[in-house]
């Protein structure tokens, strides 16, 4: 049994005195472990942007054949830049909330508020991880697509594929869509779903404190 178990077990008490010094522990102790996940996701988001600006950077780094390759391809460049900006944009933006919510949580004195800083901060994992389900998704799509037109290889395999082959190669695109963004999914399910979980039941525990 761990010491936040203890102190649980012990504000059950009667005794009023020795139960309000158990509460402010109680409180201290969730403060101080709602503080702590809230920093641990914000280094994660930062580790999340180095590492796609790793992944994004190696093609750069690649042979000048495959980067020429890739320009052939995906030859939008307003649209690959957009989305570029749009992405580390929402990490940004992301990282950013999560280090405005551990200051939050940090120097709050209020149960009250430290429940606010929980559910803020729950809804913005959230979204998050709903919008990079969506541009997974919509980045493979959009991939496909220029491949499609702009690769010769590409183009030359599917302009002999007959109607069943065509509705095969449609159900295999669209079975790798829906594998891929289910590996994102889960990914973000064991990364940020162990740390979300952590802070729900501190919000539970704040809730029992405070009625």
């Amino acid at each position: 049994m761990d010491e936040l178990e203890l102190l649980k077990k012990d504000w059950n008490k009667e005794n009023g005195g020795f139960k309000k010094k158990t509460t402010d522990e109680l409180y201290a102790m969730l403060h101080k472990k709602s503080s702590s996940i809230v920093k641990i996701l914000f280094y994660i988001s930062v580790a999340e942007l180095i590492f796609w600006i790793i992944i994004n950077s190696i093609p750069y780094m690649a042979s000048k054949e495959y980067q020429k390759k890739l320009n052939t391809i995906y030859d939008n460049e307003f649209l690959f830049t957009g989305l570029t900006i749009l992405s580390y944009g929402i990490i940004l933006l992301f990282i950013y909330l999560l280090f405005k919510s551990h200051k939050s949580i940090s120097v709050t004195d209020s149960a009250k508020k430290l429940m606010e800083s929980i559910l803020k901060t729950r809804s913005v994992i959230k979204y998050y991880v709903l919008y990079n389900l969506v541009m997974a998704g919509f980045s493979i799509i959009i991939s496909f697509y220029f491949a499609f037109k702009h690769d010769p290889s590409v183009s030359e395999k599917f302009s002999h594929f007959g109607n069943m082959e065509l509705i095969a190669a449609i159900a295999t695109t669209i079975a790798f869509i829906a594998i891929f963004t289910l590996a994102i999914w889960l990914f973000y399910r064991i990364i940020y779903g162990l740390l979300l979980k952590r802070l729900n039941q501190n919000y539970n525990e704040l809730k029992k404190l405070e009625f």
